[in-house]
């Protein structure tokens, strides 16, 4: 039933502080939570667009839930969220995503971050918001989110949400950004591998690869193991070369990063209308030296642009998002995560996600189905 759905809401957002005095509470903050995250679902961008659902299935929500004054203006939604503790916020969504999880054994979760640009204020001088999330390619949820502070960077962020996500077990994967010796290293504290990018900000590493591999096919070396691959899509034809091979034990740069097995490359040459783009990658790696196993997981890594950043943003509407006071922006997108593992993990609706949230949206019946669906799993 979806009561079971309101039972676990409320089980993992009952310890968010409502940042109300007793007599402003007009609104009970679970209720307002449920509504939000329903609407979320149901095709709602925007606080106004949530509080109209709330008043059109009014009825609906008074199945689960008492909303003796009904369901609060747009205006209550805006203060009572901006004022949200949203550390308090992500743990939820942590701990929620988590018990979905399980085990992370084997599992790709792949670290990035993301800019919500219309988030900034410049009447307050605001700049906008600046996550970064941890996403499990093969089951298509965000583990945990982490907003990124004024006048820093990804890095401390990501290394502050590896410190709170239990990854024994997993495969982490993350761009050139995040290749940092105290973030390999964090990760293997964790009992979790990596497969790190290494570029410029690198360049003593990327050049000791590049010498390393460019030696090794010299040689003909027996260690040195490749595969290609060949795709077309969206009218680009684009062939991969991934080639790996042991990290040399002789190396000092190479002893510096913890548990480190692997080296090696992905070559890329995409045809764009005639044109011919070339690339070449480096990486390092906690696995053996198997290279489809390295190509896969290279690959599994655009998940979270793929199935996260893109979806996020043309079918939540999210970089257009104008939410921007005070900690809303974090919790809108908290709902959003949410609503997408929610409507990502369903099978009893089919079509696109966007048919999915208008369909909620328009049917009750389909909607409780979704959400009893999910509670289930």
């Amino acid at each position: 039933m979806s009561s079971a759905f309101v039972e676990t809401v409320t089980q993992y957002f009952e310890e968010v502080t409502d940042p109300r005095v007793n007599r402003g509470q007009n609104y009970p903050l679970i209720e307002m939570v449920f509504v939000a995250l329903c609407g979320s679902i149901c095709d709602c961008n925007s606080w106004v667009d949530v509080s109209e659902f709330g008043h059109a299935k009014l009825a609906w929500f008074r199945k689960f839930l008492p909303f003796k004054l009904g369901v609060p203006s747009h205006d209550t939604f805006s203060e009572v969220f901006a004022r949200l503790d949203s550390v308090q916020f992500y743990a939820a969504l942590q701990s929620w995503t988590t018990s979905i999880a399980g085990s992370l054994q084997g599992q790709t979760v792949a670290f990035d971050g993301k800019t919500l640009c219309g988030s900034f204020d410049q009447a307050s001088a605001k700049s906008a918001l600046h996550s970064v999330s941890a996403w499990v390619c093969g089951l298509k949820l965000c583990l945990g989110l982490k907003s990124v502070e004024d006048k820093s960077n990804e890095i401390p962020a990501v290394q502050q949400l590896i410190d709170l996500i239990d990854l024994r077990g997993a495969i982490v994967t993350a761009d050139a950004m995040h290749c940092q010796i105290e973030t390999a290293a964090k990760i293997a504290d964790k009992g979790a591998d990596y497969v790190l990018v290494a570029k410029g900000n690198q360049k003593s590493l990327q050049s000791e690869i590049r010498e390393v591999l460019a030696k090794a096919f010299e040689e003909n070396d027996s260690r040195l193991r490749q595969c290609a691959s060949a795709e077309t899509s969206h009218g680009r034809d684009e062939t991969r070369q991934v080639v790996v091979m042991p990290a040399p034990k002789n190396s000092k740069i190479f002893s510096r990063w913890p548990n480190i097995q692997t080296i090696g490359a992905i070559y890329r040459t995409r045809d764009v209308d005639g044109k011919q783009i070339e690339w070449q990658d480096c990486f390092i790696s906690s696995l053996s030296s198997k290279v489809r196993n390295h190509r896969d997981l290279l690959r599994s890594h655009w998940s979270i642009e793929n199935c996260q950043h893109h979806i996020l943003d043309v079918t939540f509407t999210e970089d257009s998002s104008r939410i921007r006071k005070g900690t809303g922006p974090e919790i809108s997108s908290v709902f959003r995560r949410l609503a997408l593992t929610i409507l990502q993990q369903d099978t009893s609706i089919k079509g696109s996600l966007r048919s999915k949230r208008k369909i909620c949206g328009w049917d009750e019946s389909a909607f409780e189905r979704l959400l009893a669906g999910f509670s289930e799993d």
